[in-house]
């Protein structure tokens, strides 16, 4: 009983601390979901070849390898900036319910919206396991704050979605996986949409209310699919294949948004801003968009990144970090763009709208 009246004091605390912010109004909370592209350590102990908490992971960032799958900033710990929080926690780093107050990122690599996708990495956390550990999340922070306090809470807090992408990678294109003999593009496009709409509902069931949904992104240029072809060309099947799954998530949101009550779902169009980087990258800062900063092979994307193997110099100048993932450079832009953009990026409303509503 004293715990649970001690933490109500924190909550309220936290709360009272948000008002003297000043400024524009933003989210008490960040919670995350996704893949290696906003991880920040929940792979690290699992039994899982999915894991970047070595060095030159995180040689920018100031906690070093953390198991971030980026020299620095992900797109979520940018975003968390932009709404005044600090960097959330792994979900599996996060001991006590205070750690959560202000979010968590249970983001896994390797993890799709089928269970089944990123099989070959072995150890992964799949988005139906990392909703059951939000639910515990909230049951946690219900039990020791108060059913309303936390409901009333987690209706301001922002939630980011970024899954799709090992649905394709590493399932759909995966070579000892069966699912183009099982499903055409559309077909699988229409099985993720209907699978992925159940589970943000879910979250809708759970109490989230404001959603950042962000497509999959283009996956045509990046190096471990320049490296399959020797004159390191783009694949525009690979791009082609997610289109229609992006297209079925835009109008799956528009659905959500008429028929669930209270909910905000809003949509991060990341494709778009990665083939504009990819079209003119000297506009973005960027002079290298045909290899990884950290690699092996042709277009440094045959071998993604080795322990202790030394990355590119000048990594301000990259677009891709490894053989899959961006720089912490790209993060921030495109987390600049989903918090301030317009509706072209972002529809019907960027992040700053959505933490003011």
């Amino acid at each position: 009983m004293a715990g649970g009246h001690c933490l109500r004091l924190l909550l309220l605390a936290v709360l009272v601390a948000a008002a003297r912010g000043g400024g524009e109004e933003r989210a008490p909370a960040l919670f995350v979901f996704g893949d290696s592209l906003i991880d920040s350590g929940n792979n690290n102990n699992l039994a899982s070849l999915a894991k970047a908490n070595y060095f030159p992971y995180g040689i920018d960032f100031a906690g070093g390898p953390t198991g971030r799958f980026c020299n620095g900033y992900t797109i979520v710990d940018e975003l968390a900036e932009l709404l005044g929080l600090p960097l959330v926690p792994p979900y599996s780093q996060a001991s006590s319910v205070q750690q959560v107050l202000q979010g968590a990122n249970y983001a896994s690599a390797a993890a799709g919206i089928l269970d089944d996708s990123g099989g070959n990495f072995a150890g992964r956390i799949p988005f139906n396991q990392q909703i059951q550990n939000f639910e515990s999340t909230v049951a946690q922070i219900a039990a020791a704050a108060g059913a309303s306090a936390a409901a009333e809470r987690l209706a301001r807090s922002i939630v980011f979605v970024g899954m799709g992408s090992n649905d394709y990678l590493n399932n759909y294109l995966a070579p000892n996986y069966d699912t183009r003999q099982r499903y055409d593009p559309r077909q699988f496009a229409d099985l993720l949409a209907h699978q992925f709409a159940s589970q943000l509902t879910r979250l809708y069931r759970a109490g989230a209310r404001k959603f950042v949904v962000a497509g999959v992104g283009s996956m045509g240029c990046i190096p471990t699919v320049l490296a399959q072809s020797v004159a390191g060309r783009c694949s525009p099947v690979v791009d082609g294949l997610v289109l229609p799954f992006n297209a079925n998530v835009r109008a799956m949101l528009d659905g959500l948004n008429a028929n669930l009550p209270g909910a905000r779902f809003t949509y991060l169009d990341n494709f778009r801003i990665f083939k504009a980087i990819l079209a003119n990258p000297a506009a973005f800062g960027f002079s290298v968009v045909d290899r990884g900063c950290c690699g092996i092979g042709r277009n440094g994307g045959q071998i993604t990144c080795l322990p202790f193997m030394p990355p590119c110099a000048d990594r301000e100048q990259y677009v891709f970090w490894d053989a899959y993932h961006p720089t912490a450079a790209v993060n921030v832009i495109i987390a600049r763009e989903a918090f301030r953009g317009g509706a072209d990026v972002m529809a019907p409303i960027n992040v700053g709208q959505l933490a003011r509503l």
